[in-house]
C-alpha cells in the first residue's frame, strides 16, 4: 500500500501542484487548507508524513504538528514558509521538533521530494505506470482562426541561450493589434519532421481543472516550488502551452492563427499583410520557414528575429490573462530544456502586468468588490522589493490595512477607477494582499 502524505497550506494551487508531484512519485496525498481540519485527518487517514506551512489562517503550523504527533507519536514532519525567513516562528517550529526539516519558499520541489523519499520510502510497484495516451497536444500544424487580443508590449526582452548566456534586447514599445479573423495569409509549410507533440515519460500529468481567475495562482505555484513543467490551457479549439523551467515561465506555443510569427509581425506593424502572404506562399513552395523568407527579402533583419520571437512568446503568455474560462492541465516534463532560446520573465511582474492590461472592467469589479476590505497577506508569493510598482501604487499600498473598504481606497488613490481596481486585483493575484475575513 502506498504511503499517505498530508499537505497543509492555504495556497490551494501550491497544494495541488505538490499533490501532483507526490502522486506521480507513488504516494497517496490528502490536503488541507487550515490547521484544525488537518489535525482531524489523522483520525481517519493513515498519514505517514506531514508537510505543513508554518503560518495557517487558523493556527500556527507547529501547533498542527503537535496535534498530529499527539495522535501519532514520531510522525515525520516537514515545515515550509515564505514569509518568516529566519524568524522566531520557523525557529520555534524546529525547536519543538528536533530533526524536522524546514523549506523556505520558493524551494526546490525535487529536493523536497528526495527528503520525503528518505523519510518515507515508496516501493517501485507503487509508482504509477506511464499511460500510453497523451493528455494534451498543441496541434501546431493546424491553425485555429480567432480574434487575438490587442495588447501593449514593453520594448525590452531578456532571453537566455546555451551556456547560461543572458542578453537584454531593447526595441520600440509594440502594440499588437487585434487579429481580424478570416482566411490565413499563406499556408504553413509541410513539416519536415513530425509536428511537435507532448512526449510521454515517467513524470507526466498530475493536475487538471477549470481556468477562471486562478492563472496567477498557478504561475505562483510553479515559482514557489521551483518546478519545471508545462501549463496547458484550452478554450474551445484554441490551445496554448506555457513552459516553465525552475519556476520561471520561459517559452510558449499556441495553435491560434493570430499567434503565428508572421501574423504577429503584421499585428505589431512590422510587415504588411500582403508581404506576409507573398512570403508564406514562397515558404510553402520551398518548404522553409516564413521568417527565413522575410529575412531573405529584407523585410526582417536577422538580428531582429530573436527580438520579435521573444515578443511573440511574451504575447502568447500575456494573452492567457484575458481568459475567464477554459480548462488547464499541469504536467511535469522538461520540454523547456529543449528550447534553444528562453525568455527571462519574473513571474511576479508578469502577473502584475497581465492583470493590469487584460482584466476587463466587469471582471475587476467582481474581484475587487466595493464593500470588501483588503489586508497585507501573511504569505505573499513574492517579496515586495522584487515587484515593479508605480510611485502612486507604492504610496497606496501601506494604506491597504483593512481599515478602509475598496470603495474608500478607490476614492483615496486619486486615479481612474479601472486603474486602481486593476492594481488591487494584481496585488491579490501575487498574494501581496488578501481579503479580510468578515
Amino acid at each position: 500500500m502506498s504511503p499517505t502524505i498530508l499537505v497543509v497550506d492555504d495556497n490551494k494551487e501550491l497544494v495541488a501542484l505538490l499533490t501532483s508531484l507526490f502522486e506521480e512519485a507513488g504516494y497517496v496525498v490528502v490536503g488541507a487548507g487550515k490547521g484544525k481540519p488537518a489535525v482531524e485527518l489523522i483520525k481517519t487517514e493513515p498519514i505517514a508524513l506531514a508537510l505543513i506551512d508554518v503560518l495557517l489562517p487558523d493556527m500556527m503550523g507547529y501547533h498542527v504538528g503537535e496535534g498530529l504527533r499527539a495522535a501519532k507519536p514520531g510522525l515525520p514532519l516537514l515545515f515550509m514558509s515564505g514569509v518568516f525567513k529566519g524568524s522566531k516562528h520557523s525557529t520555534e517550529a524546529l525547536t519543538r521538533f528536533p530533526g524536522a526539516k524546514y523549506f523556505e519558499k520558493p524551494f526546490d520541489a525535487k529536493q523536497l521530494l528526495e527528503v520525503v523519499k528518505l523519510l518515507v520510502p515508496v516501493s517501485k510497484s507503487s509508482v504509477p505506470a506511464v499511460p500510453a495516451d497523451e493528455p494534451f497536444e498543441v496541434e501546431l500544424d493546424i491553425d485555429v482562426d480567432d480574434e487575438g487580443e490587442a495588447m501593449e508590449l514593453t520594448g525590452k526582452i531578456r532571453v537566455t541561450g546555451g551556456g547560461n548566456i543572458t542578453a537584454e534586447l531593447q526595441g520600440e514599445k509594440l502594440t499588437a493589434q487585434k487579429h481580424i479573423a478570416g482566411p490565413v495569409s499563406g499556408s504553413r509549410p509541410p513539416p519536415t519532421s513530425p509536428p511537435p507533440s507532448i512526449e510521454t515519460d515517467a513524470r507526466r500529468l498530475a493536475r487538471q481543472g477549470e481556468l477562471r481567475d486562478n492563472l496567477p495562482g498557478l504561475i505562483s505555484a510553479f515559482y514557489l516550488s521551483r518546478e519545471t513543467g508545462e501549463l496547458y490551457v484550452q478554450k474551445g479549439k484554441v490551445k496554448k502551452v506555457v513552459y516553465f523551467e525552475a519556476g520561471q515561465p520561459v517559452f510558449a506555443l499556441s495553435n491560434l492563427a493570430a499567434d503565428r510569427f508572421g501574423q504577429f509581425l503584421v499585428r505589431v506593424g512590422k510587415i504588411k499583410p500582403d508581404q506576409l502572404q507573398d512570403a508564406a506562399v514562397v515558404a510553402a513552395q520551398s518548404k522553409r520557414r516564413t521568417g527565413d523568407v522575410l529575412v531573405e527579402r529584407g523585410l526582417l533583419k536577422d538580428t531582429e528575429r530573436l527580438y520579435y520571437v521573444g515578443q511573440q512568446v511574451k504575447a502568447i503568455i500575456y494573452s492567457l490573462f484575458g481568459w475567464e474560462e477554459g480548462h488547464f492541465t499541469v504536467a511535469f516534463r522538461e520540454k523547456a530544456r529543449s528550447e534553444s532560446i528562453k525568455l527571462d520573465l519574473f513571474p511576479g511582474n508578469l502577473t502584475i502586468r497581465g492583470v493590469k492590461k487584460l482584466y476587463k472592467p466587469d471582471r475587476l469589479t467582481r474581484i475587487v468588490r466595493p464593500e470588501d476590505r483588503l489586508i497585507p497577506s501573511q504569505q505573499p508569493a513574492y517579496q515586495l522589493h522584487e515587484l515593479e510598482l508605480e510611485k502612486w501604487e507604492a504610496q497606496l499600498l501601506p494604506r491597504v490595512d483593512g481599515t478602509r473598504t475598496n470603495a474608500e481606497l478607490l476614492a483615496l488613490a486619486g486615479k481612474p477607477e479601472h486603474q486602481v481596481k486593476a492594481f488591487l486585483a494584481a496585488m491579490l493575484g501575487v498574494q501581496i494582499l488578501e481579503a479580510r475575513e468578515a
